[in-house]
């Protein structure tokens, strides 16, 4: 959703780079793009004035101006103030002290009320809590059916005394769900209300008469984050109508462009507490400025990526393999348990994307195949038993077998064999505590080619000590060295065995001395 504004910001940074200290112009035209880049991702013009203004305060300041990268000072500022316009820190449910916890859903019609209702009881499930899903949207066609299937598929029951399709009263409906939670022990009760196209009085006042009938804990204003500038308008009104606790942005994973999230907390004053960004019930987890301000300026969100593997990966059968890979006995079967370990996860692309500056292959994770993970577990799967237990058993002709019966061709085959081998190289030099192969600080490995290069020729050279351009000095330098090696017999890096000719040219050669000083060391 906010590739575009991303994008913008970072060309705006890449003309700060290497600037060893920023002018006022610099400044002013690092504003300047940052202000179109937030007009053209639909943010409100007030919030736009106010963020590029104390943008400009800060940058003109000390912190700036006495950094030693001031580019990289300037990204922190537009981090920080990138998490105050969205609520600075993460909003929580507060939960009731006695009796069920009351969560009304308010929005309008299409926003993803009824689909979020399940989304936020199954995550409340996960929690270790029991919810209690409640149909008061009777206006709506099969409003109720929505949320009777939904509910289904989460494994949390409905409450639904009334067939809706504009039939039953929501508001009695809405009072009898307290007490069908109490006598079923429920501690959270989720009350999905009706929308409309657009607001109007009717609306407003149903939505209060709820409010009022069941006095809820949270009420939860659901809001599309599609439909840009407009969803300030609707918050506001929904504020000033019934009033809420908190925001929910729907559809974060559309291609919009993503004002409505930089804008609503400035002007309602009320946080984003959840965030819904795609169409599975499980991509739905707690809003996280600061986690969203990294993914907008290309940081990573390293933090939610490793939540969710924490959820999906057994802590056991990551053990179990980790020492399969340290002796060796890694095969296709732990490979491709590993793979469907790793689908748990979600989309690959979505995963990629939290990583720091994948930004400049977005285009390569917009075309992402998913079905990858499909086509390798074909491949293995059609492999005997022993040739997954090892992998060198499959020559040409066996090759051919498993292509054509995993419907794939023989180049495919042969290149997944090949990753295994690459991958399994790679987790046991990880494994053994080496580094990653052909990455710095990997044995035999620079910081780049060039840097590999002189790396390697600094060690052929040796240290050696520095020797001064000044003949009496580099004599003086000689001598003092040839004292140290005296009166230290054992750490004399050229001692040899009695009776052995010292090679007094070499012993000037790696003290870095002139061919001539080698008399001198005699």
């Amino acid at each position: 959703m906010f590739a575009t504004l991303s994008d913008r910001l970072a060309d705006t940074f890449k003309s700060l780079r290497g600037k060893g200290r920023l002018s006022e112009a610099d400044i002013d035209a690092t504003a300047r793009e940052i202000r179109i880049a937030l007009l053209e991702a639909d943010v409100a013009l007030p919030v736009v004035k106010d963020f590029v203004a104390a943008i400009k305060e800060r940058a003109r300041g000390e912190e700036v101006s006495q950094a030693l990268n001031p580019a990289q000072q300037v990204v922190k500022i537009v981090n920080e103030e990138l998490v105050a316009i969205l609520g600075g820190e993460t909003r929580r449910l507060q939960f009731a002290k006695s009796g069920p916890t009351i969560i009304m859903l308010a929005g309008l019609q299409g926003a993803g009320k009824t689909t979020l209702a399940a989304k936020l009881a199954l995550w409340l499930k996960g929690q270790g809590m029991s919810p209690l899903l409640v149909a008061c949207d009777l206006q709506r066609p099969n409003a109720v059916n929505q949320l009777q299937v939904n509910g289904g598929r989460v494994g949390v029951p409905v409450f639904a005394p009334q067939p809706g399709n504009g039939v039953g009263n929501p508001v009695a409906v809405a009072r009898e769900s307290v007490e069908e939670a109490k006598r079923k022990l429920h501690d959270v009760i989720i009350v999905d209300t009706a929308g409309r196209l657009g607001i109007d009085a009717e609306l407003m006042k149903q939505a209060a008469d709820i409010r009022d009938a069941i006095s809820p804990d949270e009420v939860l204003f659901v809001v599309d984050a599609m439909i840009g500038q407009d969803a300030v308008t609707t918050a506001k009104a929904f504020l000033d109508g019934v009033g809420y606790d908190g925001v929910v942005l729907t559809k974060l994973d559309g291609d919009a462009r993503g004002g409505a999230a930089l804008s609503i907390v400035s002007l309602t004053g009320k946080p984003i507490m959840f965030a819904s960004n795609g169409e599975k019930m499980t991509d739905f987890d707690l809003f996280h400025p600061d986690r969203m301000a990294g993914r907008i300026l290309d940081m990573g969100d390293m933090l939610t990526l490793i939540e969710q593997a924490e959820k999906a990966f057994d802590a056991e059968e990551a053990a179990a393999a980790a020492a399969k890979v340290a002796t060796g006995e890694f095969t296709l079967d732990d490979f491709l348990a590993q793979m469907q370990q790793l689908r748990k996860l979600g989309s690959m692309s979505k995963l990629m994307g939290m990583l720091p500056g994948m930004g400049q292959f977005r285009q390569q994770l917009d075309n992402f195949d998913e079905r990858e993970i499909d086509r390798i577990q074909a491949i293995i799967q059609s492999m005997t038993p022993g040739e997954r237990a090892n992998p060198k058993l499959i020559d040409g002709s066996r090759r051919l077998r498993i292509a054509k019966g995993a419907g794939r061709q023989v180049s495919d085959v042969n290149q997944l064999v090949d990753r295994f081998f690459e991958a399994k190289k790679v987790m046991q030099q990880m494994m053994s505590g080496g580094g990653v192969p052909g990455m710095p600080g990997a044995p035999g490995q620079g910081f780049g080619k060039r840097a590999g290069a002189r790396q390697q020729a600094k060690q052929k050279k040796g240290k050696g000590a520095r020797r001064s351009g000044n003949p009496a000095k580099a004599a003086a330098q000689a001598q003092a060295a040839a004292q140290r090696a005296a009166e230290k017999p054992a750490a004399n890096p050229f001692a040899v065995p009695t009776g052995e000719e010292v090679d007094y040219e070499s012993a000037a050669a790696q003290l870095n001395l002139p061919k001539d000083f080698s008399k001198f060391l005699k």
